[in-house]
């Protein structure tokens, strides 16, 4: 039997797996910020509050990415997936404690496990899948976002709407754990082209970012990641928080809203990726995708108590749609262009800038929250930096 798997292309199951992972690791992350509104009612801390949570995080996962090339050489994709998914339960683990300084571990702890998930999987697909259809192979692995967010939206509150969100946090804890139990049998098979001699200095970091940005296509691809990340922070960071503290929706009805947002972007992944894949040029379609993302943020920003909840939910939707379906395009166009063997290393690299947008973006989104106590500023920000890129690159492509 053995020898029978052994022949049978590998491709299908380390997708499944990576896709799978990718689900638990965004709905993990995401799990804090969704049910935010009850955790600040129950400790009474300061919403803006959410938006250095996310900072820290984003501290944690460009530690993460910058330096986790290295670590997945050494010791495989699939043992470096299983660490970040111990950290991540251990770090929800940590929130649930309900104690500042322990939050502010958990945001830390649980922002370097989750981090290491998309270079250890870009590493492992980009070893596996043939150049032609890697746009979508990366496209369907990079659904497990949205999925991750949909359960995240539906099933954290109503866990604190059935018993309280130290228990939410606690059972996706669990599941992170039990994720770990999982990968192990696919290890020996999977993490064939580790190199455990391999010495980790950070000097092989520094030469790795300077590889990166010496590449002006993967400059370029390091900025649409900047921008990217950062309003895809401030959506799945502060849209829940938006609709129940800034326009009086119910937390459970806030999370459905959030929830069938989110689901439109798996198939707007898969699409993405099949028309990077066969009809338009990866960089063209990310240029157009940055535009769209600058009017959705502009339609987010503009929602009032007085729109029916289908309208919240149809802004959300073209939000969705553009802010989190990016992925699998701009990952299939880094690991085509990374030196051969390092995909992993030069994703990390690259994934580092989107941690700094998730960084640099909720702060900024923060401030603009304390100073005018409005939400929709914020938005608008995230939207201007994403307007940006996509008009510079279709001006770069013409």
């Amino acid at each position: 039997m053995r020898a029978v798997q052994e022949t049978m292309n590998p491709l299908p199951l380390a997708l499944g797996a990576m896709t799978a992972q990718q689900t638990l690791a965004t709905a993990g992350r995401s799990t804090v910020p969704l049910i935010a509104a009850a955790i600040i009612a129950d400790i009474g801390i300061d919403a803006a509050l959410v938006g250095v949570y996310l900072a820290i995080q984003a501290v944690a996962g460009f530690l993460t990415t910058m330096a986790c090339g290295g670590f997945i050489l050494r010791y495989g994709a699939l043992r470096m997936t299983q660490v970040g998914m111990a950290a991540l339960g251990f770090g929800l683990m940590a929130v649930a404690s309900a104690w500042l300084p322990l939050l502010a571990v958990g945001a830390f702890v649980g922002g370097l496990g989750q981090a290491i998930s998309t270079p250890s999987s870009s590493h492992l697909l980009g070893r596996l899948a043939p150049p032609r259809v890697a746009p979508l192979v990366f496209s369907i692995k990079q659904t497990g976002v949205p999925v991750g967010l949909m359960l995240g939206g539906v099933v954290a509150p109503a866990l604190v709407a059935a018993f309280d969100w130290r228990v939410a946090l606690v059972a996706v804890a669990a599941i992170c754990f039990l994720s770990v139990v999982a990968l192990q049998p696919l290890r020996l098979r999977f993490d064939v082209d580790r190199e455990p001699g391999r010495v980790l200095s950070t000097a092989d970091v520094a030469a790795n970012m300077k590889r990166v940005l010496g590449d002006k296509a993967l400059r370029g691809l390091c900025g649409a990641m900047f921008a990217f990340v950062g309003l895809q922070t401030l959506f799945t960071g502060f849209f829940v928080l938006y609709l129940v503290r800034g326009l009086g929706y119910e937390l459970e009805r806030a999370g459905l809203v959030f929830a069938i947002a989110v689901a439109v972007a798996v198939p707007g992944r898969i699409f993405w990726g099949w028309l990077a894949s066969h009809l338009v040029r990866p960089a063209t379609l990310l240029a157009l995708l940055a535009i769209g993302m600058a009017l959705s943020s502009a339609l987010a920003a503009i929602i009032a108590p007085t729109w029916p909840t289908w309208a919240a939910a149809l802004a959300a939707t073209a939000m969705s749609l553009t802010a989190v379906s990016w992925h699998g395009v701009l990952l299939a166009e880094v690991a085509r262009l990374a030196p051969a063997g390092r995909i992993g290393a030069t994703t990390g690299a690259v994934l580092a800038f989107g941690d700094a947008g998730a960084l640099v973006l909720p702060l900024l989104f923060s401030a603009a929250l304390s100073l005018t106590g409005d939400y929709a500023p914020g938005f608008l920000i995230g939207g201007a930096l994403a307007l940006g890129y996509g008009v510079f690159g279709l001006m770069r492509r013409r």
